[in-house]
């Protein structure tokens, strides 16, 4: 299965009928991508299940409909087990941000948070999660394939938003906070620390 988001309605390919939801159930050799996300962004429509004979050929014609972005980030926790938050555009995030030409995905992960947070001491953990979302672009539409790690640190210096990249505040958040911020945040953050938990 694949989510990908677009203005927080979510588009789900899957090769599975057992899937309970109020969305819309479309046969995806039947659709149109453009007529789909014109559904999500101007339409009533909360969500499209887009039923896949072949998933894997399904996905990759999918996504040739977009150019692809990819970026990679992380879920930074500190010793006292809090989870580092960017607020951003009005919304509580995580720091991440594109993989430069020639750059690894981990080693673009690290980078980000690093230049996003003002923060140092980071120690890579394993992966959690590749996400998905839609944006409009130059007048084009964009698919971001997000690829997300756990991370560590033991730091205690103040930390440093990237003011020159809208973020306005860095700040490690306890466990009960940061289920506040995930009330005003992105889907595809919730996956986030879905995987986080379920690993």
């Amino acid at each position: 299965m694949y989510k990908v988001f677009i203005n927080e309605r979510p588009i789900i390919l899957t090769d599975s009928l057992f899937v309970e939801s109020d969305f819309d159930l479309l046969n995806y050799k039947n659709t149109i991508i453009s007529e789909i996300i014109h559904n999500l962004t101007e339409g009533n429509t909360k969500g499209i299940i887009l039923l896949c004979a072949d998933l894997q050929e399904a996905w990759g014609d999918f996504k040739s409909h977009f150019k692809v972005i990819s970026a990679s980030g992380g879920l930074v926790i500190n010793k006292q087990l809090e989870f580092l938050f960017i607020f951003r555009g009005g919304k509580w995030d995580l720091p991440k941000g594109r993989i430069e030409k020639g750059e690894q995905i981990k080693e673009a992960a690290l980078r980000e948070v690093k230049e996003e947070c003002g923060i140092s001491k980071l120690k890579l953990g394993e992966f959690l999660i590749t996400t998905y979302h839609i944006f409009f672009q130059n007048n084009q539409n964009r698919l971001k394939e997000t690829h997300w790690f756990q991370m560590e640190t033991t730091t205690k210096e103040v930390l440093i938003p990237q003011l020159e990249e809208g973020i306005t505040i860095a700040i490690f958040k306890n466990k009960e906070d940061s289920v506040r911020a995930l009330d005003n945040s992105y889907g595809n953050i919730h996956l986030v620390f879905k995987a986080y938990y379920q690993k």
